[in-house]
């Protein structure tokens, strides 16, 4: 089985060591690999699923709408976000899914985020779309750099929420960091985390992120970027292989991969 990750950049990703750990404890042959490319390069990778020099892939920044738009069939969560992080030859024809949307699902309810807290999601992107889509059951309130983008987000996605300005804390709502602030030690800004009652940091680098360290230190429940990244890992790789997913043997991976 051949499988990739594709974006911009991969280099600091532990998604080759968690699937490639996961295909040996099932027995598949095969290999996941990095794969920094640019709008020709997804092209390139999408024809190669297309036509069988791949498998499947995963699509990570810049090129979750990207990828949406290439694809041949989508399925309702990546319809709903605009974005795929998922793509899989099925009859024939690529197909994009977002297990990002399914990731973010299965750990609301294992975190312990109270039932019908509103979400405050940071980012415009594919994964803020995907948070948005997933809370799209609670109040949505999201925030972007630009708030023309961040509207433009709730229009996509057609959810009914509202946008407030960058830095602004929402009041009693569970934060989702869908930005990459952290990946590099960057801090989210001043006060967001301080009106919050939890924390979904979906950036991850070599150590924990200060939002996560902070949202830690004020006692609130925290969803970390490498938590995030197992959930839709496994997701991923069950629509790959049809096989159920070795958690146990992809934490382990998670784990060791840190650093």
């Amino acid at each position: 089985m051949r499988l990739a990750l594709l974006g911009d950049p991969v280099s600091h990703s532990r998604s080759p060591a968690i699937h490639n750990a996961g295909l040996a404890a099932v027995g598949i042959e095969g290999r996941y690999d990095g794969r920094r490319v640019d709008e020709d390069g997804m092209r390139s990778a999408i024809d190669e699923i297309r036509y069988g020099g791949l498998d499947g892939a995963n699509v990570t920044m810049p090129h979750k709408h990207l990828a949406f738009e290439l694809v041949d069939r989508v399925s309702q969560d990546a319809l709903r976000s605009s974005a795929v992080n998922t793509l899989v030859k099925t009859a024939g024809e690529v197909w994009g899914h977002n297990t990002d949307v399914t990731g973010l699902r299965t750990l609301w309810g294992e975190a312990g985020f109270p039932t019908g807290a509103p979400v405050l999601v940071l980012g415009t992107g594919g994964a803020a779309g995907a948070a948005v889509v997933a809370r799209s059951d609670v109040q949505v309130f999201i925030s972007g750099r630009r708030s023309e983008a961040a509207g433009g987000l709730l229009k996509s996605t057609r959810i009914d929420g509202e946008v407030v300005a960058w830095g602004t804390g929402v009041e009693g709502a569970v934060v989702v960091n869908a930005t990459p602030l952290g990946m590099g030690g960057e801090t989210l800004p001043a006060g967001v985390l301080d009106k919050a009652i939890g924390l979904v940091d979906m950036a991850y680098g070599s150590s924990a992120t200060p939002a996560v360290l902070h949202a830690r230190s004020l006692g609130m429940p925290v969803v970390d970027g490498p938590e995030f990244l197992l959930a839709q890992a496994v997701a991923s790789f069950e629509i790959w292989t049809g096989v159920e997913a070795p958690m146990d043997a992809m934490r382990l991976a998670l784990r060791h991969s840190d650093g």
